[in-house]
């Protein structure tokens, strides 16, 4: 089965979320940072299994645009300055269908990594 294509992409400022909207009259919101995190970026995925980067500190990020690629995707330009891969059609729709599980899983990954989504603030290089 081939995803959707939405009729309808928003940008959420203040609330950081995607909302896509379909023909059915159904809408969805996805938070910016599930999105950074689980970008399809080789960056973010790595180039196989296994080899996925986990992606901390990234509550807060935001969108600074949004564009077409072709009929079939978005690429989403964070404000963190992340702008690699490409968010198909089927590859959101997955996205939505799989929230749930897929955030529970991240946040296990971070608290077994000891890590945080909040942002570690301004790096001090040690002198």
């Amino acid at each position: 089965m081939t995803a959707p294509i939405p009729t309808n992409v928003h940008y959420h400022r203040k609330a950081r979320e995607l909302e896509l909207g379909y023909a059915d009259g159904q809408s969805y919101r996805l938070a910016i940072e599930y999105l950074r995190v689980f970008s399809p970026s080789a960056e973010v995925r790595g180039h196989g299994r296994g080899q996925e980067t986990l992606q901390t500190g990234k509550q807060f990020v935001g969108l600074k645009d949004i564009t077409p690629a072709g009929r079939y995707a978005l690429k989403l330009h964070f404000d963190d300055g992340h702008d690699s891969g490409l968010f198909s059609w089927d590859y959101l729709w997955w996205l939505i269908n799989h929230r749930e599980a897929n955030w529970a899983d991240y946040l296990q990954r971070l608290e077994a990594a000891g890590a945080s989504r909040e942002p570690l603030g301004i790096e001090i290089k040690q002198l």
